[in-house]
């Protein structure tokens, strides 16, 4: 099984730009989007449709062209479940869940961004600290403890993961508060399945549009795919793929093993 997530930063312009041929060719079972920027009525879902992808969609529901988060999977679902069943975090989309067969929970969140404003940071932590809540309610119900969280979580976790981190230190993002919720998210059983392959700085998932930062990859790695750690033996492979076009962002990729 091979899932990706992607913060796409407007699903419909990197359809525009041949995402979905990258698609076809690379051939994931799960992509998780963040970002989408759009409405169900606004994207074009024949071509995943026609391509064998069961599509959700959770937009932003107060702010047009704004956050939103989607997942395409190969295999039907037996249950969606959108949101945190907050209202003021749900509004923006930012939490899709599908449950599969295999007994597989996969997560796809896009954490806000706490820069420029102060009450978004505020904000941020408030999602931060009410999905630990959701997520500690989810591995109470489930009856089975395979979850996999995809997404843009806006933190560089430790100092390998941002370029020039002494420069960064007061920056949302790279936040002691903001790097401390990474860790009571291991703590709950989870692991950064990147870091069981790489071990080494300068491998990011985001990069400024300005200042050529792409280019001179003077990046942040903010995208992660956190496994539990009862899904540890079936890890194949986690990397990220940091030439492909679309986004501000790269894709993440884990791969597992069927049996």
């Amino acid at each position: 099984m091979k899932i990706v997530t992607y913060n796409i930063n407007g699903i419909r312009s990197g359809i525009n730009k041949g995402l979905y041929d990258w698609i076809e060719i690379f051939n994931p079972d799960i992509l998780c989007f963040q970002e989408i920027k759009a409405c169900k009525e606004q994207i074009n879902t024949n071509i995943f449709d026609q391509g064998g992808y069961f599509n959700y969609w959770f937009p932003s529901s107060n702010k047009k062209g704004y956050s939103g988060v989607g997942i395409l999977s190969k295999q039907q679902p037996y249950n969606v479940h959108y949101g945190l069943g907050i209202n003021s975090i749900d509004i923006e989309g930012r939490v899709i869940r599908i449950d599969l067969k295999e007994k597989l929970t996969i997560i796809n969140i896009y954490i806000p961004s706490g820069t420029y404003l102060k009450h978004r940071l505020n904000f941020k932590l408030y999602f931060m600290n009410n999905f630990l809540f959701y997520l500690k309610n989810i591995q109470q119900k489930l009856a089975f403890k395979n979850i996999i969280i995809c997404g843009d979580y806006n933190i560089c976790h430790e100092h390998i993961d941002i370029y020039n981190p002494n420069n960064n230190y007061n920056i949302s993002g790279f936040l002691p508060v903001e790097r401390k919720w990474i860790n009571q998210l291991l703590d709950l059983g989870f692991v950064d399945s990147f870091r069981i392959y790489v071990k080494t700085g300068n491998h990011y998932s985001w990069w400024n549009y300005r200042f050529n930062a792409r280019q001179k990859n003077h990046g942040w790695r903010i995208d992660y795919i956190m496994i539990s750690s009862f899904l540890m033996k079936k890890i194949k492979n986690a990397y990220l793929l940091p030439y492909v076009p679309f986004s501000d962002h790269c894709p993440m990729v884990l791969e597992l093993y069927d049996k």
